[in-house]
């Protein structure tokens, strides 16, 4: 959280103290939504370290499947990285054999990363296992969204 964000979340906090209680059940959404993100953020985990790959490699892959073929900026966009963090990042997907770099040929700065055939298998195998875990936890996932939402249309 950058200072900006601390600060705000401060201002709001101070002035959330002067608003009325929120209605128990809000807090059971809450708790609801978090239980069922940690869930699956935990059965991911265990199917990435499986795999021996990190969450965020995971998540580079995905990026570049969903772009193809994308270009050094646009996965440190859509990562929330600096420049400098998605290079490396995709230093260590072309070590490990799942992505590459190709030069542009309209523009000899520009680099588009692609996934290899390994990295397409790989990703593809990881995306099947993350929708079954995703799918395990949809009953907690939509029951507590729901419940937030007819709350939140009631205040």
């Amino acid at each position: 959280m950058s200072s900006a964000e601390a600060a705000k979340f401060t201002e709001n906090s101070e002035r959330s103290a002067e608003t009325p209680i929120l209605d128990q059940r809000i807090y059971e959404g809450l708790a609801g939504m978090r239980l069922a993100m940690r869930r699956f953020l935990s059965f991911s985990e265990t199917a990435l370290s499986a795999a021996r790959v990190t969450s965020q490699q995971y998540q580079a892959l995905l990026v570049i499947k969903v772009g193809t073929m994308i270009t050094m900026g646009t996965l440190a966009e859509q990562m929330l990285l600096q420049h400098n963090g998605a290079v490396q990042l995709v230093d260590r997907l072309a070590s490990a054999g799942l992505a590459q770099r190709i030069p542009s040929v309209e523009d000899k700065r520009s680099v588009f990363i692609t996934l290899t055939s390994e990295g397409k298998t790989l990703v593809e195998a990881l995306a099947k296992v993350h929708l079954e875990g995703m799918l395990a936890n949809e009953p907690l996932l939509a029951e507590s969204l729901t419940m937030l939402r007819s709350l939140a249309l009631l205040g």
